[in-house]
């Protein structure tokens, strides 16, 4: 059960700062966002609130921003219908009923002309005497069928009518998003913990871990492993990393006598699905003032992009492995593991995590955010956009592929830790 937890914390809370990115930037630009969703499938949580939907959705594959004039979600009133209106105190339309018998002695009904819900904001028609009228459009009307409410959304409130820049912003916004997040945990780690030092002092061992069953203790200083001189902590991690399962002589200072000890570090998947080696100590802290975990933030956060960067050219460029991906039954199984080591462990890799989220999106493939881009892009070089439904067509088979491969991923990863 608290494993559920933990990964519901951890995935819900990247995928929530990386739609709020999106959310953030596309009102700033003066786009009207229709629904901030965590999750996708049916919605098991909904509250309305402005003219913003707020959705909790079953499936956790991730969350939308859904902004108005993004998809395929103009409201047309066709020539013939018969539609009732509310007006307002100043006999501007705001609300309009559709195909619905409604009870109210307020509503006007008229049979539609011509209308424009979008520029003009106006409807012409008949009403119920057969007299030709022209009302105007609040620019907050609501559109009711089959008693769901929509708000319209004017030309300057819908997506496509903003910039290239104020449009690419609203996208390149998540993935930011996700790199802040990151940089914000760091901080507080440092804060909450203190920053690391470099040097090769054990000042801590988990209960249970290889480096206790072989007599490690809190205060040795390890001098060589395997004859191999170390310099710093990071010697450490090197050797150990490089080796799990296979068996190393610690040669450490004790007190001022030299002593050895053998440790067989513990095979363990990291954030990127590599299997490294780990012995369970810790390296010596040292208090942190604010501007030190600022800096301790932005080192953590360039060295696991750099680190995730390389790692994903390595498997698209040179080796792919389908082996090496992980779903969201992965990402539950890898946080169930680190959760045993602790909040500290848990708050570190949900950092990493929400990088990798971030990097993955920037990608530039179809569907993505960083596909995205690279049509705003284009249309930035061309000086005029891409013809809408061959970009659309494009993103779709980008998804169809994506989750092709999505569901592939996640059956690996099932009969990996399931069967």
């Amino acid at each position: 059960m608290q494993t559920v937890i933990a990964f519901i914390i951890v995935f819900g809370s990247l995928v929530f700062f990386h739609e709020l990115g999106h959310f953030i930037f596309a009102k700033r630009a003066g786009i009207m966002v229709r629904e901030f969703a965590i999750g996708m499938g049916p919605k098991i949580f909904g509250m309305t609130k402005g003219e913003t939907l707020y959705t909790i959705r079953l499936l956790p594959l991730g969350g939308y921003v859904r902004m108005a004039g993004e998809d395929i979600d103009k409201i047309e009133l066709q020539p013939g219908y018969r539609v009732g209106i509310i007006l307002n105190r100043d006999n501007v339309a705001e609300k309009i009923y559709l195909n619905q018998k409604v009870q109210n002695p307020n509503v006007l009904f008229m049979e539609v002309e011509r209308a424009d819900l979008e520029a003009g904001l106006w409807i012409e028609g008949y009403d119920e005497e057969d007299q030709f009228i022209r009302i105007d459009v609040s620019r907050t009307a609501k559109i009711v069928e089959n008693g769901t409410e929509t708000i319209i959304a004017p030309l300057d409130r819908q997506f496509n009518s903003k910039t290239v820049g104020q449009r690419a912003m609203a996208i390149f916004a998540g993935p930011l998003f996700n790199f802040i997040l990151a940089f914000a945990i760091f901080i507080v780690l440092a804060l909450l913990t203190g920053i690391p030092t470099t040097d090769p002092l054990i000042k801590g061992i988990v209960d249970d871990s290889p480096a206790q069953q072989a007599g490690l203790q809190d205060g040795d200083l390890v001098k060589s492993i395997d004859g191999v001189a170390v310099q710093d902590w990071q010697g450490i991690v090197n050797i150990v990393q490089e080796n799990p399962g296979e068996k190393l002589t610690f040669t450490i200072d004790r007190d001022g006598q030299a002593q050895q000890f053998t440790v067989i570090p513990k095979a363990f998947e990291n954030e990127q699905g590599v299997v490294v080696g780990q012995i369970g100590v810790y390296s010596p802290i040292e208090d942190a003032n604010i501007l030190d975990a600022i800096v301790f933030g932005a080192q953590k956060t360039l060295e696991f992009s750099t680190l995730i960067f390389t790692l994903l050219y390595e498997l698209i460029v040179i080796n792919f492995d389908i082996d090496a991906l992980s779903g969201p039954v992965g990402i539950y199984k890898a946080t169930e593991e680190v959760a045993q080591y602790g909040i500290y462990n848990l708050m570190n890799w949900a950092a990493v995590l929400s990088i990798n989220l971030g990097i993955m999106n920037l990608l530039p493939l179809p569907a993505l955010d960083g596909g995205r881009l690279l049509f705003f892009g284009l249309e930035a070089l061309r000086g005029k956009p891409v013809d809408r439904q061959k970009e659309g067509l494009v993103h779709f088979v980008g998804i169809v592929l994506l989750m092709i491969l999505m569901v592939i991923v996640t059956w690996k990863d099932i009969k990996l830790f399931f069967f």
